[in-house]
C-alpha cells in the first residue's frame, strides 16, 4: 500500500501494542488488535497443560478501550426495557427472557469448541467466582464449564417450551411463581455471560463478535436494573464492565434546566403594545362600518383609504 521506506513503532500499553509510523504523519496510528488480544491472553494457549492458569489476577481484556464497542449504539436500550402502557408484566418478561436466551446461546456457539473439559475444568468467572450446579434434588455438585453451561441451555430450553410455565395460547396463564422461575433463567444465563468474558473473550474478539456480546449484555443490565431480577451479588463481578461501557450513566439534572428556562420565558412574554393612533381609529371605523352598511369589500376598502 505505502511504497518506499516506511518507520515503524512499537508502543506497549497494558499488554497490547499500537504500531505507529512517524513518517507517515503522528496521527497515523494502527492499533494491533490480533497482538493486542494475544498479550492479554498469552496463558489462555496453555489451558489443556495448565488448566487453572486463567485467573482474576491476569489483566481484564474485556475492559480495554479497544473493544469496548457494542452494535446498535445509536439506539436507546432503555426504551426496549421498559414495560409498555397495558402490557402485561409476565409476557414482558417472557419475551425477554427467551430473547435473552436465544442470543447468549448463539454467542457461546460460536466459541464452545474452544470451551472443552480439560481447558475449562471448573465454570468460573471474574473474581475468583466458581459456579456450582445444583440438581433437581438441590444437591450442589463442581462440573466443567462446558457440562455447566449445557446444564443451563438444557434447562431453559425446556422451561421456556413448557406451556404451562411459558404459555402461547390466550386461555392459558402464567403461574403464580413465573416471576421465581424468570430469577433463576436469568441468574443462571448471567453466569454464562461471566464465564464467556472470563475465560473465552479473546476467542470472542478473534471472530468479532465482541460488539454483540457487549450489546447482550447491556441489554440484560439494563433490564436487570429496570425490574431487579438478578441479586447485586451475582451481577457485582461484572461491575466494572458496566462502568467501562457506560451503561447506567444517565444525564445530569442540570442539562434540563435551560430548556424549563426558555418555556418559562415563552409563558411569560409579554403582551404586544397597543396599535398606533392611526391604525386604532382605522379599526373602529371599519369595525362601526360593519355594522351600519351592507358588507361590501369595495366600501370598506374605502373608508380605511379615507
Amino acid at each position: 500500500m505505502f511504497r518506499g521506506s516506511v518507520m515503524k513503532t512499537v508502543e506497549m500499553f497494558g499488554g497490547g501494542r499500537r504500531v505507529r509510523y512517524p513518517n507517515l504523519g503522528s496521527s497515523f496510528t494502527v492499533l494491533d488488535m490480533d497482538e493486542t488480544v494475544t498479550c492479554f491472553c498469552r496463558k489462555a494457549r496453555r489451558k489443556d497443560k495448565e488448566p487453572s492458569s486463567l485467573c482474576p489476577d491476569d489483566p481484564k481484556l474485556y475492559l480495554e478501550e479497544a473493544v469496548l464497542e457494542r452494535k446498535l449504539p445509536d439506539i436507546d436500550l432503555r426504551v426496549l426495557v421498559d414495560l409498555p402502557p397495558g402490557l402485561d408484566y409476565n409476557e414482558w418478561l417472557a419475551s425477554h427472557t427467551i430473547a435473552f436466551f436465544d442470543h447468549i446461546n448463539l454467542v457461546y456457539g460460536t466459541i464452545s469448541e474452544f470451551c472443552t473439559m480439560s481447558g475449562c475444568p471448573d465454570m468460573t468467572g471474574p473474581g475468583f467466582r466458581t459456579y456450582l450446579w445444583f440438581d433437581e434434588k438441590g444437591k450442589k455438585t463442581r462440573v466443567a464449564a462446558p457440562q455447566y453451561i449445557d446444564y443451563v441451555m438444557t434447562f431453559t430450553q425446556k422451561t421456556i417450551s413448557d406451556e404451562s410455565i411459558f404459555p402461547t395460547k390466550y386461555a392459558n396463564e402464567y403461574p403464580s411463581s413465573f416471576e421465581s422461575i424468570v430469577r433463576k433463567i436469568l441468574r443462571l444465563l448471567f453466569h454464562v455471560l461471566a464465564h464467556l468474558y472470563h475465560c473465552h473473550f479473546r476467542e470472542v474478539v478473534l471472530l468479532n463478535l465482541h460488539q454483540h456480546l457487549n450489546c447482550v449484555f447491556a441489554h440484560l443490565t439494563l433490564f436487570n436494573d429496570r425490574f431487579e431480577l438478578i441479586e447485586a451479588r451475582e451481577t457485582e463481578i461484572l461491575s466494572d464492565l458496566v462502568v467501562a461501557l457506560k451503561i447506567l450513566e444517565t444525564e445530569p439534572a442540570q442539562q434540563q434546566q435551560p430548556t424549563a428556562a426558555v418555556n418559562s420565558e415563552v409563558v411569560a412574554t409579554p403582551p404586544p403594545p397597543p396599535p398606533p393612533p392611526l391604525v386604532a381609529e382605522q379599526t373602529s371605523l371599519l369595525i362601526a362600518s360593519t355594522h351600519t352598511q351592507p358588507p361590501h369589500g369595495h366600501e370598506v376598502i374605502a373608508q380605511i383609504g379615507h
